[in-house]
């Protein structure tokens, strides 16, 4: 099995093509292919913690991790190989960004895989430079591109928002239910009750779920964390537009989280990009037992055909159902006390 994605391995088809440039790797990066590449000089920009953790050891300070780049990291590059997310609008924020501040005459290499829409690549670069399909391999495709006039970038014009009764939710492209609270998450904040002391928001996306219970519950103390840059932003930006504090960090699952908690809570993605991936619920399951009080409680939303409550009764012994749909189950666990499985 190959250590690196399908879109890696179409460019490393290519690899000839960059020996002497000094390229920039950004985008859905999902191995470790730019720690390893042949240029004059590579640099990595990461919107996601997990994939900036994977590369760093190894790049070092050529590896950032932030919601948007700035000067310092495009100075002196030549090309940008971008790996397409599955978000087009999350895919057009990035390119904007970048392309605000990567010099005219650049070199665009954008690769991904047919299902997550590269395609759109064709029409949303169009106005910046003839661009063209170069390659298709392993159900991808490799576009090419040559800057021809620099984008023009606002953060301020791509904040959202939306209201969830008398909370004031503030979204960015990427992060999760941007446009309004998913079903699985409303799910969750109906079946929690008795929330109180330090909480626990992990892969807090726009910061719903902990500005929720806040709201419902004053003197709560808050901790909000996720892998995704924009996700981070948003959860301050949620805070902030309802006169609530919390502390907001990047975290892979526990990777960075210090302490134990009365309350964790999350709706865990079981995605990776485009490929399913339960190792961070898994880790999360996992990992609580060591991040909560004795008498403290993991509370999670899944969708119901998930191996969740196997692994919660292998971490803590047992589990009880506290609601669910067709689609969707409210687990909790409690550390250090029986709950009834059902």
């Amino acid at each position: 099995m190959s250590a690196y994605s399908p879109a890696s391995e179409v460019i490393l088809r290519h690899t000839d093509e960059f020996t002497e440039r000094r390229v920039l790797f950004a985008g859905d990066i999902q191995d470790t292919l730019a720690a390893r590449f042949e240029a004059k000089e590579t640099r990595v920009y990461c919107t996601q913690y997990h994939h900036w953790n994977r590369l760093h050891p190894a790049m070092g300070d050529r590896a950032t991790f932030s919601l948007l780049p700035d000067a310092a990291l495009t100075d002196g590059i030549d090309t940008l190989i971008y790996y397409w997310p599955k978000s087009k609008q999350e895919a057009r924020f990035q390119l904007d960004a970048l392309l605000s501040l990567l010099p005219v005459g650049c070199e665009l290499f954008i690769v991904g895989e047919n299902r997550s829409g590269v395609r759109s690549a064709e029409t949303l670069l169009a106005d910046y430079g003839a661009i063209a399909k170069i390659d298709s391999a392993r159900r991808c495709g490799l576009y090419h591109c040559r800057l021809e006039r620099q984008a023009t970038f606002s953060l301020e014009e791509w904040w959202s928002e939306y209201h969830l009764d008398d909370l004031i939710v503030k979204t960015l492209p990427g992060v999760f239910s941007q446009d309004g609270l998913d079903v699985g998450s409303r799910l969750l904040l109906s079946a929690l009750q008795n929330v109180g002391g330090m909480v626990l928001d992990v892969g807090c996306g726009a910061g719903v779920l902990a500005a929720a219970m806040a709201k419902s519950a004053p003197g709560l103390k808050l901790t909000l964390s996720d892998v995704n840059a924009a996700a981070l932003e948003a959860a301050r930006a949620t805070l902030a537009a309802n006169g609530l504090h919390g502390e907001v960090l990047a975290s892979d699952v526990f990777s960075d989280i210090q302490g134990r908690f009365n309350l964790i809570v999350s709706n865990p993605p079981f995605h990776d990009g485009l490929q399913t991936n339960l190792n961070a619920a898994e880790a999360l399951i996992r990992g609580a037992v060591k991040h909560l009080h004795p008498g403290g409680r993991l509370c999670i939303v899944a969708n119901a055909f998930l191996p969740y409550p196997n692994l919660l009764d292998a971490a803590f012994g047992s589990h009880e159902v506290l609601a669910q749909t067709g689609k969707f189950k409210v687990y909790q666990a409690i550390l250090g006390r029986a709950a009834r499985s059902r």
